[in-house]
């Protein structure tokens, strides 16, 4: 069975209470073999207050790990105060987060695990503690020594891919190239082949509005855009655009397109966390095993209270599984 290592979060948010939560479903145990990697102290106090029943084990390492009915494994790592603030910015949270992100990486690296799915982290957290990257994707990338990766989001109804991450809008636009365009292109084209589509059909959205309306509005489409589109075309990828921002998301919702190529943050996530963060699933793209997370944050204005939804926490746990067993059939 595929095994999965889910890292706790950031301990002053919602991730260790829709962590436990998400172990406590009897329905989650048949699908897959997962353990948690965290602060153990951190996850037993979040097991009493919010699964009660749900037995904490503690294990020392991956191959210790037995899957039971009621029953969560965790790896202890990183160092938390019984008495840390919830939903404040906390450096000893967010060195906690990457110590379990760090160790979690490693395992798959080493191949103890099939599989990371994370919990979510703070970037200012992560900052506070000195951790030198903004966020997963870029700690990911760094730490397998993938230069081919970027972040997918999914749900039962559309998928994006972004070709910038997590930059300000200014630096977006500096970073925009035909060579970094077309890579992307392309390793949407190869992640949807590995999800079982022989020709997915991939969808460039325009970064200005109207795609630039022929140069009217910006150059970039013309000049970035389309030419990186055509390489790809040449290549045998079924890409077409750029196509206007506000409408191509509508047209692969129904069904025209399998992927959109997302030019920043903000223009791919809209659209999937329109659609409901509990059916949305972050997965990044281009690493020798598979990475899936929820696809919200560490909600901070509700954490503690209890009522933190584990939905999305699930369903990127069973991609994990899913997304795993897809590779090691090929």
């Amino acid at each position: 069975m595929t095994t999965v290592a889910v890292t706790l979060g950031d301990a002053a948010g919602i991730g260790p209470e829709i962590v436990v939560k998400a172990f406590a479903d009897p329905a989650i145990n048949p699908v897959c073999s997962a353990f948690v990697v965290g602060h153990a102290a951190t996850l037993e106090r979040a097991a009493q207050r919010f699964a009660p029943g749900l037995q904490v084990r503690r294990i020392t390492h991956a191959a210790q790990h037995r899957t039971a009915a009621g029953v969560v494994d965790v790896l202890d790592v990183g160092e938390l105060p019984d008495d840390l603030p919830m939903g404040q910015v906390s450096a000893l949270a967010g060195q906690a987060a990457f110590e379990a992100i760090d160790c979690a990486i490693g395992m798959a690296l080493r191949g103890e695990v099939a599989a990371i799915c994370t919990a979510p982290i703070h970037k200012e957290a992560l900052a506070a503690a000195g951790v030198p990257y903004p966020g997963h994707t870029e700690m990911l990338a760094e730490r397998t020594g993938s230069t081919d990766t970027a972040m997918m989001l999914v749900n039962p109804q559309l998928r994006t891919i972004l070709v910038t991450v997590h930059c300000a809008m200014r630096q977006a636009l500096e970073l925009l190239t035909v060579e970094r365009e077309l890579r992307i292109i392309l390793l949407a084209h190869r992640s949807l082949q590995a999800m079982g589509m022989a020709q997915p059909r991939i969808a460039v959205a325009g970064l200005n509005p109207h795609a630039g309306e022929g140069g009217l509005f910006g150059s970039e489409d013309l000049q970035i855009i389309a030419p990186a589109i055509a390489q790809a075309r040449a290549m045998g990828v079924d890409a077409s655009g750029p196509h206007p921002g506000d409408t191509v998301f509508m047209q692969a919702r129904r069904g025209r397109y399998d992927i959109v190529v997302a030019q920043y943050h903000d223009q791919g996530l809209i659209p999937i966390k329109l659609l409901g963060v509990e059916d949305g699933v972050n997965v990044t793209a281009g690493l020798p095993f598979v990475r899936t997370s929820p696809d919200h944050g560490t909600a901070f204005d509700i954490a503690g209270q209890g009522i933190a939804d584990a939905s999305s926490l699930k369903t990127a746990l069973r991609a994990a599984v899913q997304l795993s067993q897809g590779a090691a059939a090929r």
